[in-house]
């Protein structure tokens, strides 16, 4: 216990694992805690201060299972394993160390990570306490020793927590947005930019922290937090780390949280992971090139040369289906190399690891073999890179790998039977007298047996008293009679005894297995070590995950119903007929996949690059919204999109408010929440963005709503000029059409058949001519009473506002805050007592105005039309209109 408290003292917010034999035994709080959480049986062991020890246990052989179970409820657990062999005469514990401190961001054990996902551990600092704006982050998953560093603004860390979504935060609390209270570790001391540098070169071995590229403070002191929590949860260890890389984000779309939320990327907004963007163009075959494939998917780019890059790549492969075909087959046996080299580096590899190492380089010698083969094709260059990166990189290891490793393996290296035969002649030699002295005790057995006329006697290993001789204890009364047997241990059922002969030859099997363990254990460690000083094996890694990413496109081209769409730099967005990915899968799955998905055009082109969109609930409009969108994302990705045919102009940002859903944790409303995103769109859209909003205004009073989405539609159109599908319930937006020239008008296709209403989900140009709010209803199942009494109520509603689309009594309507121009087919006559002139004056004053284009005026024009202008008004205001007139 005193070794206990001691090691307790090293950890104390972590379960304390500690190892007893079998088991990994925990006490006191740690044994209430993890008995509730894991379901087990809480028992007792001793006393301390006259008062039970509370005690619980796991097996080691199943302590993953058990760890998993905590970690994802959210508990840190400190692993504490035996560090001392036990020594003849030895009397006291063994010594016992802290291994390793498992947190949800420091997992590299296959059972508890998920394959297709990488594991992030983020840290975030504010190293100038007086501008906590300036932040740095570092984040790194240590499965595969990807490091990365950003400096960013504060507020544009939600966006970057919405990307990464990590499973562990260090920071200092009041940093990070409440949502993501509970995964953020406490991290309130930081070291100056002195420390931190120093931390950083000592862990990548170089002198000058120019050596792994220019970063700033905040960079620099977030990387040094970062690599000493991961020293300190690996018992002073660091794993293998790649080069840090500088992650800019001007090569990246931006995705605000509220958009990632509304677009189920990665993630459905139940949680799952099936109805997502990503599951709907998943078809890799390894969990290297599913990680890869969702960080396309997760981090859509704005590199126009990275996009058609990739798009070149998955395009040929779609070309060649023989071939590609053989490469996926050989890819299906290349196992994670990033990962097992990432448990190799944490000083925990296990013979499985060195396996997938080897199988890793088996399979890249196939592709390059593969790939070869098709040099005369027009390869295009991200394949050829591929292929650059794989051939001849690593094959002195796969050698001898090959030759060091057995064909059937063991779990454990303490399992022994790593090593094939023949690889090392003294091993080979220790093995030969260590089996040859195992049979010399078959024939010890057979012998004794018939000596003592004991047919039942058995020779068996103890691990305290070694080989002995065991038979029944009725049979022990009568052995301890004869010379040369001394009696070991005496037990009810059993006796055990030993003599001279079994004790030199049970010396000679101790020293000869010893040996050999040994000897097996240190060339394990050296194959393990010749991974890690393999540089290649990285690229090897990378290049097989790429070309599983591009094999999945290729998949999905051979679809036939998907398209390359084409990628500019300039504002184009014409898709046509496009489909939602998410939904056409479900349609698919679901026992009505004889559905087919109803396609629709949309086209944003510069002299109409915004649509308002009209429609009832439950016509296709969200639909729509989303899948404009999410083409965006696949394209900007580099994937194909689903399509007949595309071409899109980079879009700089997304965003995608379709759906509305309260903040209760933070007291916001719905209303209040839209708002909130809104103002976002707003303050962070310009010309080269996408906006697809739904139904803004509609958590308020209906004329403050319409005022709201009146005015964001003018904004979105005229000062932001960013391409924008604009849905909503309000008709009276439909007078837009009239002033802003560069808005269309589209309406999802609803037709009334015998009293019932039929949506098309087609989208048509034009203008819903009402709701169809109480067929709706009707077929939600609103009682026939309510209905009626709604019918009645909705006629005597549109006979007060006289048939009109505009409500009764709107002051947005009635005073307008900019006067309407003077018709001019019906001029005033003399007798509207204007003095005269001044209507010739008026009227050139509106012909001024009509023939200005704000959009196409250079800054030269603008200000020599708006000084004409002027000049036109003050010569207005000197003409004397009397207030009789």
């Amino acid at each position: 216990m005193e070794q206990w408290f001691s090691l307790k003292n090293q950890e104390p917010d972590a379960l304390l694992f500690f190892r007893m034999g079998d088991f990994y035994e925990l006490f006191f709080g740690d044994a209430q805690a993890a008995a509730l959480a894991l379901d087990i049986t809480l028992t007792h062991r001793g006393t301390h201060d006259e008062e039970p020890i509370p005690m619980c246990g796991v097996p080691v052989g199943t302590a993953q299972i058990y760890l998993s179970r905590l970690i994802r409820r959210g508990f840190r657990v400190a692993v504490a394993e035996q560090t001392e062999l036990p020594r003849k005469g030895q009397k006291g514990p063994l010594r016992r160390e802290i291994v390793r401190v498992v947190t949800p961001g420091t997992l590299t054990e296959d059972e508890l990570l998920d394959a297709g996902r990488a594991n992030t551990l983020l840290a975030i600092v504010a190293p100038d306490k007086r501008h906590k704006d300036r932040l740095g982050a570092a984040w790194i998953d240590i499965s595969t020793g990807t490091l990365e560093l950003l400096r960013l603004g504060a507020d544009t860390l939600a966006e970057l927590l919405a990307r990464l979504a990590p499973s562990e935060i260090l920071s200092d609390p009041t940093l990070i947005p409440t949502e993501h209270a509970g995964i953020i570790t406490p991290s309130t001391a930081h070291p100056n930019r002195e420390v931190a540098e120093r931390t950083v070169t000592e862990a990548y071995q170089v002198a000058q922290m120019d050596a792994l590229g220019d970063f700033s403070d905040e960079q620099i002191v977030a990387c040094a937090v970062l690599l000493d929590y991961v020293r300190r949860s690996q018992a002073g260890k660091l794993p293998r780390l790649a080069p840090p890389i500088d992650h800019g984000l001007d090569s990246i779309m931006g995705l605000d949280p509220a958009t990632r939320s509304s677009l189920d990327i990665l993630q459905s907004r139940d949680g799952g992971s099936k109805h997502t963007l990503f599951s709907s163009v998943n078809q890799t075959a390894t969990a290297a090139g599913t990680r890869l494939l969702a960080h396309w998917v997760s981090t859509p780019s704005t590199d126009l040369a990275l996009i058609t890059g990739r798009q070149d790549g998955w395009h040929w492969l779609h070309h060649q289906p023989k071939p590609t075909g053989v490469l996926r087959d050989i890819l299906k046996h290349a196992p994670d190399s990033a990962r097992a080299l990432g448990r190799i580096s944490s000083g925990r590899p296990l013979p499985r690891d060195l396996a997938a190492i080897r199988d890793t380089l088996r399979a890249a010698n196939k592709i390059t073999e593969t790939l070869g083969t098709l040099a005369e094709t027009g390869m295009p260059e991200r394949i050829r890179h591929i292929g650059a990166s794989l051939y001849g990189r690593a094959d002195a290891l796969l050698e001898r790998l090959e030759a060091a490793l057995n064909t059937e393996l063991p779990v454990k290296i303490e399992d022994g039977g790593v090593i094939a035969p023949g690889f090392d002649v003294e091993l080979d030699r220790q093995r030969d007298l260590r089996d040859n002295s195992r049979r010399l005790i078959a024939q010890l057995q057979v012998r004794l047996a018939e000596d003592y006329g004991i047919s039942n006697l058995r020779i068996r290993h103890h691990n305290q008293l070694g080989y002995v001789i065991e038979v029944p204890a009725a049979a022990g009364r009568k052995l301890r009679q004869h010379e040369g047997l001394s009696l070991r241990q005496g037990t009810a059922s059993l006796a055990r005894f030993s003599n001279e002969e079994l004790t030199s030859l049970n010396q000679a099997i101790l020293e000869a297995s010893e040996k050999a363990d040994q000897l097996e254990r240190h060339l394990f460690a050296d194959l393990a070590q010749h991974c890690l000083n393999t540089p290649a094996l990285d690229d090897i890694g990378l290049a097989l995950a790429e070309l599983d990413a591009l094999i999945s496109c290729a998949r999905i081209m051979d679809r036939g119903t998907w398209c390359r769409p084409t990628m500019t730099n300039g504002q184009d967005f014409n898709l046509q007929a496009c489909r939602h990915p998410v939904v056409e899968a479900a349609l698919h799955e679901s026992a009505a996949h004889d559905t087919a998905f109803i396609a629709n055009d949309c086209a944003l082109p510069p002299e109409k690059h915004a649509i308002l969109l009209t429609g009832p609930n439950m016509a296709g409009k969200s639909t729509f919204l989303r899948q404009n969108a999410l083409a965006v994302i696949l394209a900007q990705a580099g994937l194909p999109i689903p399509a007949k045919t595309a071409t899109i102009g980079i879009v700089d940002r997304l965003f995608s408010r379709v759906g509305a859903a309260d903040d209760l944790a933070r007291g916001r409303s719905t209303f209040m929440v839209e708002m909130t995103e809104t103002a976002a769109i707003l303050n962070q859209a310009g010309p080269r963005s996408l906006v697809v909003v739904d139904e803004i205004g509609r958590g308020t009073s209906t004329l403050d709503g319409l005022s709201i989405a009146w005015a964001t539609l003018e904004a979105l159109h005229s000062q932001l000029r960013c391409r924008t599908i604009f849905a909503t319930h309000f008709h009276e937006l439909g007078a837009l059409l009239k002033t802003l020239p560069r808005l269309a008008a589209c309406t999802m296709a609803v037709k009334e058949w015998k009293g019932h209403v039929v949506f098309q989900h087609e989208v048509r140009p034009g203008l819903a001519q009402k709701s169809w709010g109480l067929h709706v209803a009707q077929l939600a199942g609103i009682p026939a009473s309510v209905l009626y009494r709604a019918r009645n109520l909705l006629t005597r509603l549109e006979n007060e506002r006289g048939q009109s689309n505009q409500p009764a009594n709107l002051p947005l309507f009635e005073q307008a805050a900019i006067e309407p121009p003077i018709p001019q087919n019906d001029p005033p006559s003399a007798s509207n007592c204007l003095p005269d002139g001044t209507l010739s004056a008026l009227q050139a004053l509106h012909k001024e105005l009509e023939a200005l284009d704000p959009d196409s005026l250079s800054p030269r024009e603008a200000h020599s039309a708006l000084y004409q202008l002027k000049s036109m008004i003050d010569g207005l205001a000197k003409m004397d209109v009397t207030d009789e007139k």
